[in-house]
């Protein structure tokens, strides 16, 4: 099953780039996602105790690789590259992280609250970090998040309320309808390739290939930059959660302010991360795959008897 899913992942990469008119039903996406939140609403309690201070560095680290990347760009006088840096690397964890946070065995209420931390400290900061990085005001985008957020999270949890109520095995509904969630996500990021994939061609000619190059190769050392600090963020307790969350980006919401704010080659710095971010995803899930196998084979040894001794 692991193998299918993995296959099944990477075929959204490559049927979406092939389907570039698929890019009219991206009004899905967000449904798509609101259905799997809606599992995730399920199997977690929420407290003041789950937040953490590991979040809040989370949330400075998403502040300091955005910034810090337009930063760098800026004093070599690369505009369109720090603001590709910027908006990559300041995009808040991703409504899907918690899903895969589950699908690799971790704790699912860790990835829900840096989700919510994350992303509603972003929207808090964004009137006043893009105007620095564009040189524009940008008073709508703080409403533009709110109402984003009213959606992907607002709807689960209004609808999660009643069912855990009075369904009394809602706890096992997540289980039953793993392979939905997950084949939600596939869906999700083939129509997200394939809104690349129609921008790309609707642009080929009038961008230059080595800024593409550029672009990309930014996009991918952002993502690595991210997976791997984060799992100092998260210490001993919360290695994985961490660097997934900070890793895991909600790439939508930031190519909507880039196109919104900057221009649609800014917005390829986080398209191309989706491709980065879910490639690790897909490696993510295969090791644990082999991993989970290995212990079985163990378990499977130490309970076999010693043929023909007594």
């Amino acid at each position: 099953m692991a193998y299918f899913r993995n296959l099944a992942l990477f075929g959204a990469f490559i049927v979406g780039y092939f389907c570039p008119w698929a890019s009219h039903l991206n009004w899905m996406i967000r449904w798509l996602i609101v259905g799997m939140m809606f599992m995730v609403m399920l199997q977690v309690r929420f407290s003041m105790r789950s937040i953490k201070w590991n979040h809040l560095y989370i949330l400075l680290a998403n502040v300091a690789v955005g910034m810090g990347g337009w930063g760098i760009f800026m004093l070599f006088g690369q505009r369109e590259l720090a603001e590709v840096a910027f908006f990559t690397g300041i995009t808040p964890t991703a409504t899907a992280a918690p899903v895969i946070v589950g699908l690799l065995g971790e704790r699912i209420d860790f990835a829900v609250s840096a989700f919510l931390a994350t992303n509603f400290g972003m929207a808090c900061l964004f009137p006043f970090l893009i105007p620095v990085a564009i040189g524009d005001p940008a008073p709508t985008v703080f409403f533009d998040v709110i109402k984003s957020l009213l959606i992907v999270v607002g709807i689960p949890l209004l609808l999660a309320i009643p069912v855990r109520k009075f369904y009394k095995n809602y706890r096992e509904l997540p289980k039953k309808l793993k392979n939905v969630s997950f084949f939600a996500w596939v869906i999700a990021i083939f129509l997200i390739i394939a809104n690349a994939s129609q921008f790309l061609r609707g642009q080929q000619g009038s961008i230059d290939t080595h800024l593409l190059w550029k672009i990309a190769l930014l996009s991918a050392a952002i993502c690595f930059v991210n997976f791997y600090f984060g799992r100092f963020i998260g210490g001993r307790r919360y290695r994985r959660e961490a660097s997934q969350v900070l890793g895991q980006k909600n790439t939508t919401l930031t190519i909507f302010l880039a196109l919104t704010y900057a221009n649609p080659l800014v917005a390829l710095g986080p398209t191309f991360y989706v491709i980065w971010h879910n490639a690790w995803n897909a490696c993510q899930l295969q090791m644990r795959a082999v991993r989970e196998k290995r212990k079985r084979l163990r378990a499977e040894l130490l309970l076999r008897p010693h043929g023909g001794r007594h």
